[in-house]
């Protein structure tokens, strides 16, 4: 099990920020192996097909240039013209075989870990300078791992080399006694497929070096405990730190419910336990709306800031109870209320006339119908 610096266990898999802050590090699975198997792959490929069209390429240029006249051999800007020309046609000969390296060069690193680009992993690193942990480096697991992954592809594709050589022993003796320009495409040929049998051999290289550079990597991963809880700390913010967050997130919407409660036409009370302002607006049609609510303390402060404003207080608990568990501040009430809220507003307005002297008392409150399922008991 991998330990960390201060020897702990690193027993939790790596988390998603973890993987991310890797990521951006330059910390990701690559393959070396992966990256050769491509690469030669790709040019025992590229050397079938298009060996034939190099060899000519390459057999052309030679008839030109050993067969210079002798007043070009003589003149110093001739023989730069001919290099030069020369050059280019080496250069467009090589084009394809040329590309095709350089594709397989990007696709093998890109296939094991994806595209990266990491600023981070270019900056020096002067830790690496260090003497003692270089000798730490050179005698570690990973440089132990790395020395036996040198022997066996050593040894394997010493075996695919000779097994090739072997079966192509009479191809490249017959090669001896053929034309210049026969033995060099026949040689091109054969040299294609014997590649192409040594980039087999390394498939048994890269098929173990490429899930060790896997595991290795999510091993350097891995977290302690200690450092899970850290990073949930971070990422969440500290208990104490959210806890005053709240804190103050309710505080300024308890100072803004407070505010609204002037504007109310009704507060309803349980009495004690339990306060609603409500408000209802007839120009916009819409259902009463809850401008505040509290309970036990924060509902005195309801019922005081109502009655320093001349809002009208009612007591009826049922109902109450049934609005402040029902809604939410600044939410309209739910259908199954608006019977019982519509008589409590009628209640208001008769009580409103009967104060400026233009109507009778109205008699006590009446049994408000509350659905079943909107009842809360104390």
């Amino acid at each position: 099990m991998a330990e960390s610096e201060s020897g702990a266990d690193k027993s939790e898999e790596p988390t998603g920020k973890r993987l991310e802050e890797a990521r951006k590090k330059g910390q990701i699975a690559r393959s070396r192996e992966l990256n050769t198997l491509a690469v030669t792959f790709a040019g025992a490929a590229a050397l079938l097909m298009f060996g034939a069209e190099m060899g000519r390429a390459m057999m052309g240029m030679m008839h030109g240039n050993f067969s210079l006249p002798r007043e070009v051999l003589l003149n110093e800007g001739s023989m730069v013209r001919y290099l030069m020309r020369t050059g280019m046609e080496a250069l467009l000969a090589l084009q394809p075989f040329l590309t095709v390296l350089l594709i397989a060069s990007i696709i093998g690193p890109i296939s094991l870990g994806g595209w990266l680009f990491s600023s981070e992993a270019l900056m020096p690193k002067f830790s690496r300078m260090n003497p003692l942990e270089g000798l730490k480096r050179m005698f570690s697991t990973k440089a132990l791992v790395e020395l036996l992954k040198a022997l066996a592809k050593f040894v394997v594709i010493l075996v695919v080399a000779l097994a090739v050589l072997k079966s192509d022993q009479d191809d490249l003796l017959a090669i001896a006694s053929e034309p210049v320009e026969a033995a060099i495409l026949h040689a091109m040929q054969v040299t294609g497929w014997s590649l192409l049998w040594m980039a087999c051999g390394l498939i048994l290289i890269a098929g173990v070096d490429v899930p060790f550079q896997l595991w290795d990597t999510k091993q350097k991963l891995k977290m302690t405990k200690q450092e899970v809880k850290d990073e949930y700390k971070d990422s969440e913010g500290k208990p104490e730190v959210k806890s005053k967050i709240r804190q103050l997130q309710r505080q300024m919407a308890e100072r803004r419910m407070m505010q609204q409660v002037p504007e109310a036409d009704v507060v309803i009370t349980n009495p004690t336990h339990f306060a609603v302002a409500l408000k209802y607006d007839p120009a916009k049609g819409n259902a009463p709306m809850l401008l505040a609510k509290g309970g036990d303390f924060l509902a005195l402060k309801i019922r005081e800031i109502a009655q320093e404003n001349n809002v009208s207080l009612l007591e009826s608990p049922a109902l109450a109870r049934a609005v402040y568990y029902s809604t939410e501040v600044d939410q309209e009430i739910p259908a199954g209320l608006y019977l019982a809220v519509a008589q409590v507003l009628a209640y208001v307005y008769q009580l409103r006339q009967f104060r400026s002297g233009k109507g009778k008392r109205p008699g006590p409150l009446p049994d408000l119908p509350i659905p079943q399922d909107l009842r809360r008991d104390e």
